[in-house]
């Protein structure tokens, strides 16, 4: 693909605005755990209150113990302050250890939900989107809200709470010197609005930045062999090389905007804590104020800046996570366009009669793909599909199995408009070898076993000896358990659509699909294809899109697909008479 870089609108794209309803969202995912949620916070709060103790027995042991000299007083308050410290430590432990469960559930289950919307997208939505940017959803964007979900949330909970536990401690023992030490507030709050704005801009960008790089990584691996053959290696590097500048790029400006809250956080508190020494020290001059009493405020006034701090580095990581989650929320608020209506009834047991009446349809608005597409089979029949590449061939197949929503028309088999029908009730008894011969990382067996699970080692067996692959099988190192690497690398493309052929023929359709099925198959094993196809043909509808005419033949009808439209229909004997469109590509590939 001749490209220079990614593309700035394609950024642009991925920046949403932030709403607060995708934390809202969250809810949905914390609610399973809410017991296990409110367990650990219960211990958290005692846990806040008893890390708390400490500046205020201080406090007491200044003003009181020490003055007083009363040594058992000082005992006792260091042993409660110990104990207090090993109640709190355990404390912590659990709340680590329970919220580090909780978190990952929540991950498990977000993780799930998208992959199984996934699952249910139309091939539109692949089509239009590269994969790299769809993985990095699924497995980067997840695993970015782990510790966020994990950890970052009950901190924040007590970070707020000992908050509120140290301004109602401050209050209780001086409510002026209170005002006094929280005067850096006003100015924080400022400071926050505004690094807020640019924090969260800055990671949106990073975020769409890094989907770019791992959508040219993908597509990368995926052409590396079209890369090497046309020597593109050292243009994608270039290529490359820019587009991880531009994540690096980005990344630096989101790091140097999210450091601009823990300096503005310190420096606020010492100018605080300053202010707080030079107006305290004046009042105990004028003795209307303790040492034990200040000693006590500035540890708390620290104390206070701490959960600051931590509630400002969340924040942070919250404005990260939820450039990722609108990503996330996003994916999983793609429309399903090809879904089971209210209503949709069972697909009654397929006989096998076909009928599409005047089908319209186009990917894009205004762009038809088909126009008027009119055809009938019976039960049993074998249709065969040829024309010009982009005709429609493809797309005709596709809309009777339900893979796009027509945009006028029917598609009926037996009668039964399948719009009304369940798609599980419609694709179990269709099967459907694409164009792309795909396999799965896994055995051989597991690979043609994919289309019925219930099939037994000896039915698998029999539908490769069908369709011609058995003898290569046993030929691999540990025959139909030999391992086939991802979309079956170790073998050729010919013995991966053998075996595609064996999986779409194993689950016993009532309709077969067979799209260019044999276009990387050599002419010898063809042949002894076609005997086997002829015995699994009979009685069962097929429809067959295939470039090599001389294999469609006998085929009850053959329809010609032109500018997505029927141009000729009938068998292969009437078409040769009309000496019209199908004759000349009959014609053109004798002379080939």
């Amino acid at each position: 693909m001749a490209r220079n870089t990614f593309r700035t609108d394609e950024v642009l794209n991925e920046q949403n605005v932030f709403k607060l309803g995708h934390l809202k969202r969250l809810d949905k995912y914390i609610k399973p755990y809410s017991k296990k949620f409110t367990v650990t916070l219960g211990f958290t709060v005692v846990s806040g209150t008893l890390g708390l103790l400490a500046p205020y027995l201080t406090m007491i042991v200044m003003d009181e113990s020490i003055p007083n000299r009363d040594v058992w007083q000082v005992v006792r308050l260091s042993g409660l302050m110990f104990l207090a410290v090993l109640v709190n430590i355990y404390f912590m432990r659990y709340r680590m250890d329970a919220m580090a469960k909780v978190g990952q559930g929540i991950i498990r289950d977000l993780r799930l939900d998208v992959f199984a919307h996934l699952q249910r997208l139309p091939f539109a939505y692949f089509d239009s989107r590269p994969h790299g940017k769809i993985l990095v959803r699924v497995v980067n964007y997840i695993n970015s809200l782990s510790d966020m979900l994990s950890n970052g949330l009950m901190n924040l909970i007590t970070d707020l709470l000992s908050l509120v536990i140290i301004i109602a401690i401050m209050l209780s023992i001086d409510t002026y010197l209170t005002l006094v030490a929280l005067a850096g507030m006003p100015l924080l709050i400022i400071a926050v609005f505004f690094i807020r704005i640019v924090n969260r801009k800055a990671w949106q960008i990073f975020s769409a930045k890094q989907s770019n790089m791992n959508a040219y990584i993908h597509e990368s691996i995926a052409g590396v062999k079209i890369t090497q053959s046309f020597s593109r290696e050292a243009k994608n590097a270039e290529i490359f090389a820019h587009v991880t500048g531009e994540v690096k790029k980005a990344w630096n400006h989101g790091v140097r905007v999210q450091f601009l809250m823990w300096p503005s956080i310190e420096n606020i508190s010492i100018l605080g804590v300053a202010f707080l020494y030079i107006v305290g020290v004046s009042l105990i001059a004028r003795e209307t104020l303790t040492v034990g009493v200040l000693i006590a405020f500035v540890a708390y006034i620290w104390r206070f800046w701490m959960p600051i701090n931590n509630i400002a580095a969340f924040y942070n990581t919250l404005v990260t996570n939820m450039s990722y989650l609108e990503l996330i929320f996003e994916t999983l608020d793609e429309p399903v366009m090809v879904k089971d209506r209210p209503g949709a009834i069972p697909m009654p047991v397929i006989k096998g009669k076909v009928e599409c009446k005047n089908i319209g349809f186009g990917y894009e608005e205004g762009q038809p793909v088909l126009k008027n597409v009119n055809f009938q089979c019976n039960a049993g029949d074998t249709i065969a599909l040829v024309g010009p590449t982009g005709a429609g061939k493809t797309t005709v197949v596709n809309l009777i199995s339900r893979f796009y929503e027509l945009n006028e028309g029917q598609v009926l088999i037996d009668d039964v408009d399948i719009s009304g029908v369940t798609l599980a009730s419609l694709r179990c008894q269709m099967g459907i070898m694409l164009q792309d011969s795909f396999l799965f990382s896994g055995t051989i067996m597991d690979n043609i076993r994919y289309s019925r699970l219930d099939a037994t080692d000896d039915e698998v067996i029999e539908a490769a000896k069908s369709v011609c692959a058995h003898d290569f099988i046993m030929e691999t190192e540990k025959g139909y358990q030999t391992e086939v690497n991802e979309r079956g690398s170790r073998l050729s493309l010919g013995q991966r659509q053998l075996i595609s052929f064996a999986r779409a023929l194993l689950a016993d359709p009532r309709i077969l699909i067979l799209d260019e099925a044999t276009s990387n198959i050599d002419t010898k094993t063809e042949k002894a294809l076609q005997e086997g196809l002829n015995r699994l043909l009979e009685n069962r509808t097929s429809f067959i899109i295939a470039h090599r005419l001389s294999t469609i033949k006998h085929a009850d009808k053959i329809l010609v697909v032109d500018k997505g439209s029927i141009a000729e229909s009938g068998s292969h004997d009437e078409l040769m008479a009309l000496r019209g469109d199908y004759y000349h590509l009959v014609v053109s590939q004798w002379e080939e």
